[in-house]
């Protein structure tokens, strides 16, 4: 008999470099706010300068929820690596494409995915959360992203 892993959610999958702008986010962010209030203050200060302070702060309010809510009723504690650490552990992915499911309003896919992190019945609650951070991250995008010509270039 094997014995199991305590960390089996920390296994490294693949690089952080790897997921889009949302996935990555949310890692990031995720990072962050499990690192204590300090980073969590550098959380609110990422957020209320990319939306501004009204949207900022429900970003960051759906956020906190997600994550209390992951803590309180999660299967088990999410794995996490550092901040500044390279690799996608096999919980923040889970994380990632969880969030980046449900701000993609596939609810079915979100919903699955958040019975892996929570029972059952807490799911609802964080897929609502995870949406509404998630939309947040794409107007983070948005107001960084840089604006493109009126034409396409011509590749060939």
């Amino acid at each position: 008999m094997t014995q199991p892993q305590h960390n089996r959610g920390g296994a490294p999958v693949g690089y952080v470099t790897e997921l889009d702008h949302i996935g990555a986010a949310s890692v990031i962010f995720l990072r962050l706010w499990s690192d204590g209030a300090d980073a969590q203050a550098k959380v609110w200060k990422d957020l209320s300068s990319a939306l501004g302070p009204v949207r900022g702060r429900k970003a960051l309010h759906s956020f906190e929820q997600l994550c209390n809510l992951c803590a309180r009723h999660g299967r088990r504690p999410l794995m996490r690596h550092s901040v500044q650490c390279k690799c996608l552990g096999a919980d923040e992915s889970c994380f990632a494409n969880f969030v980046t499911s449900a701000a993609d309003g596939e609810h079915e896919d979100a919903m699955l995915i958040a019975t892996l992190l929570v029972r059952a019945d807490v799911a609802p609650l964080i897929v609502s959360c995870a949406a509404d951070f998630g939309l947040a991250l794409k107007r983070m995008n948005l107001a960084t992203a840089p604006s493109h010509t009126a034409y396409p270039t011509t590749l060939h």
